[in-house]
């Protein structure tokens, strides 16, 4: 039984810990622990490492660039081929149909979508690092390089007179379909390949964090938008009205405008396709959600939608019947490669950028997702060459930017597929569709592809219900992700995209400009330290106030501190000062008049002279010159006590200053020398300021920057706020056996000519006319 009891209370007494050390503060610690200051490499050393060459770093070097290597050697073909050839025909067959919708997005023929979905397979087969992700075409990528596209090419360009068949000699305007269709492949084609040099300029200088600035919340109200915006954009489609192509600020509200104006021209057949395939797809791949630990493959519903769609359109001959429209013309094999126009480059530079981040992200984002869940990592430089490599080489090809879609992505993934050997299997079965199989689908109704888009993006309008949940986690995400969706419908994609990611670098800017603050004191009996407003049990030490600023100290907020220090300290160590020196001057005007008397006990009233010591706040001060005396009297005055002048002095109930740098990072030039302008101002009231709980960069910066001299010392500096906290009772304790300190003062006690000041001097002080005239009274 005893042994029992033993037994349980054991636990709470390995609860608790005791440790004994000196106390610390920085160079104690350096000197009893010798530090070795860091010696960063010479450019020599630098290039030697850079240019050091052997079989091995090569190897890496080649493996690393070409991570086919790392992974094809150790592919285990009887376990993983037949899963990747089941994967990627399943792929293959939604690549298709979402090659050719996709195509709709970017405002080309359909037929180049089947390239967009073949050409970055093969190049990413030999350079990606995801062994999952599925690339080609994506909506909102797609749709951002429509929105260029449409800029550059709208049917304005392309208006051409016809002359009217009734044989009058009335004239109309058609557009030239087909010249307007060469330019928008070329255009398209030409933005794909200078997105692909951006990227791989990116992979090269290594600038992949660049990503780690689109925050989820900003990248979910962005592809929210987007969704938005491809919805309008597929909406007259599916109702096959024709409107103008807008662009630019607005241009989704002037598309529905004007889409609802025109509703009346809406075709039947094409509106009822292109409903029932909304329907049935997003019935069946809700299905597939739900049962998906039961059904080995998901259900292909788009193939299935298309291939009877396209029956039915060619049985009833929907086209002649019902002026539907069709897809018409698919071409058949491969275009030969054509290098891009350069002379556009200039014109679309700005867009490239954006979509080359944009496309980039999606793909490392998803990418990442799967690699967490395999246990494999994804490096995401390599990526930006990968996809870079890619779009230069499906850019001559008449292509469009590649990136991965999600449902293409998780189709791969959720029906076995291991590595990118299904991706290229998928590859394969749109060769199949590009060579043999392309006329078959001409008959296809372009709003069934539409329908497909919108079935899509499901998805994506399901993350507005994230909104509710980043509220009640953090309003500043959820802010985020609301600004950017609504720039981006209002302003367009690239245009939102930016405001967005200003938005949320604005939002770290006044984080950090107005971070939290607090005094902090002690648990008793422990060396914890907490905000004083949080715990009841908290009690400052005596005499000492206590500061933590939880940020890096920098030009922006170096007002913040000020004001959150005179908050902490209940007083302005400014204002104390010049209250003082006017109370000092006060005092020599009148022991000058004889109404006041020094001693060494204080000052005192002459007997029979009445006391006109007390005299308004407002008197003018006499601007006279001080000068030096020769007779002097030390004399100490309390300022915490009533004084006999009228000077409203607020009252310094402290000692010292600790400032808990614990989260403080870095300090600029500017906050280095205000941190020293305040140690000098609290100083010079007998206010100590000492410095707790820093990195130890800030020692290496502060060095470097002149902080320190012969008033501010490393010894204010402490490895912890206890170890500062017991510096200070030990000092207090050491000076109380003294004559406590007071604030002395030298003044002529019966001479009555003008009272003059010895000067003490101290070298280094950077003093103003005030602090000059203050060191020589209090001297």
């Amino acid at each position: 039984m005893a042994a029992g009891g033993r037994a349980a209370e054991q636990p709470a007494e390995l609860s608790h810990y005791v440790v004994a050390r000196p106390i610390y503060s920085e160079p104690g610690f350096q000197e009893e622990n010798e530090r070795r200051p860091p010696l960063p490499p010479t450019l020599r050393e630098r290039a030697q490492a850079a240019c050091r060459c052997s079989r091995k770093r090569a190897f890496q070097i080649a493996k690393s660039f070409l991570p086919i290597l790392e992974w094809l050697p150790n592919y285990r073909a009887k376990e993983w081929l037949i899963s990747d050839i089941i994967s990627g025909v399943s792929t293959g067959l939604v690549a298709t149909l979402q090659g050719l919708a996709y195509a709709l997005l970017v405002a080309v023929p359909v037929g180049y979508g089947l390239y967009s979905a073949f050409f970055p397979i093969l190049t990413y087969f030999f350079l990606g690092t995801s062994r999952h992700i599925s690339v080609g075409p994506f909506p909102v990528v797609s749709l951002m390089v429509g929105s260029v596209v449409l800029s550059m090419a709208p049917d304005e360009h392309f208006l051409i007179e016809s002359i009217n068949a009734t044989g009058t000699n009335a004239t109309g305007t058609l557009i030239d379909t087909e010249s307007r269709d060469a330019q928008r492949v070329l255009i398209a084609s030409t933005l794909t390949f200078l997105v692909g040099i951006l990227q791989v300029i990116f992979g090269v200088l290594q600038i992949g964090f660049i990503v780690r600035y689109l925050a989820d919340p900003l990248v979910g109200g962005f592809t929210t938008a987007a969704a938005f915006q491809v919805l309008v954009s597929q909406l007259k489609i599916v109702l096959n009205v024709s409107t103008k192509n807008y662009n630019g600020v607005l241009s989704i509200i002037y598309t529905l405008i004007e889409t609802f104006e025109k509703i009346g021209t809406t075709n039947i057949a094409d509106l009822i396709a292109g409903l029932l395939t909304i329907f049935v797809c997003m019935v069946v791949k809700e299905l597939n959600d739900r049962f998906k630990h039961k059904i080995p493959i998901p259900i292909p519903v788009e193939v299935i939608v298309t291939i009877v769609a396209t029956g039915i359109s060619y049985a009833a001959d929907l086209e002649k019947k019902y002026n539907a429209g069709i897809v018409k013309s698919i071409p058949r094999g491969f275009l030969p490669p054509e290098p891009p126009k350069v002379s556009l480059f200039s014109q679309m530079i700005a867009a490239s950028f954006s979509i080359a981040i944009v496309a980039y992200a999606i793909a490392v984002s998803v990418g990442k997702v799967y690699a967490t869940k395999y246990d494999y990592a994804i490096d995401g430089n390599q990526e930006f060459i990968a996809f870079g490599i890619s779009n230069i080489f499906s850019g001559a090809f008449s292509c469009f930017v590649a990136t991965t879609a999600l449902s293409r992505t998780a189709v791969q993934e959720s029906t076995g597929g291991k590595t990118q050997v299904a991706g290229i299997i998928s590859a394969g079965i749109v060769l199949i569709s590009i060579v043999a199989l392309g006329k078959l689908l001409e008959p296809l109704q372009k709003s069934v592809l539409a329908a497909v888009v919108i079935a899509n993006l499901k998805g994506m309008f399901m993350q507005v219900f994230d909104v509710p949940r980043l509220w009640r986690q953090n309003k500043v995400d959820a802010m985020i992700w609301v600004f950017t969706c609504i720039a981006s419908i209002v302003l367009g994609l690239d245009l939102g995209l930016l405001a967005g990611l200003l938005f949320g670098l604005l939002t770290v800017v006044l984080r950090v400009q107005f971070p939290s603050w607090g005094g902090f004191g002690n648990i008793p009996g422990t060396d914890i330290y907490k905000k004083v407003k949080d715990y009841k049990n908290v009690v400052e030490p005596e005499g000492v106030k206590i500061l933590k600023f939880a940020s890096p100290i920098f030009y922006a907020n170096i007002d913040g501190l000020k004001s959150s220090l005179k908050s902490t300290v209940g007083f302005d160590a400014v204002k104390v000062y010049n209250k003082r020196l006017k109370a000092l001057r006060k005092i020599q005007k009148l022991i000058k008049k004889g109404k006041l008397k020094a001693t060494k006990n204080g000052i005192i009233s002459e007997p029979g002279i009445n006391n006109e010591a007390f005299e308004t706040d407002e008197d003018p001060e006499d601007n006279q010159d001080l000068q030096v005396p020769t007779k002097e009297v030390e004399i100490q005055v309390d300022w915490n006590s009533e004084l006999p002048v009228k000077v409203n002095i607020p009252k310094v109930p402290i000692h010292s200053l600790i400032l808990d740098f614990g989260a403080v990072t870095f300090l600029d030039i500017v906050a280095v020398r205000s941190i020293k302008t305040i140690i000098k101002e609290f100083e010079r009231i007998d206010v100590r300021v000492y410095f707790a709980s820093y990195q130890d960069n800030l020692i290496s910066q502060l060095e470097r920057s002149a902080f320190f001299d012969d008033t501010v010392r490393k010894d204010m500096f402490f490895l912890t706020v206890h170890d500062a906290v017991l510096y200070i009772r030990n000092q207090m304790t050491y000076s109380d056996n003294k004559d406590p300190i007071f604030e002395k003062i030298a003044l002529m006690q019966e001479s009555k000519e003008p009272i003059e000041f010895t000067e003490t001097s101290r070298p280094g002080d950077e003093l103003d006319v005030q602090e000059e005239a203050m060191r020589r009274l209090a001297s």
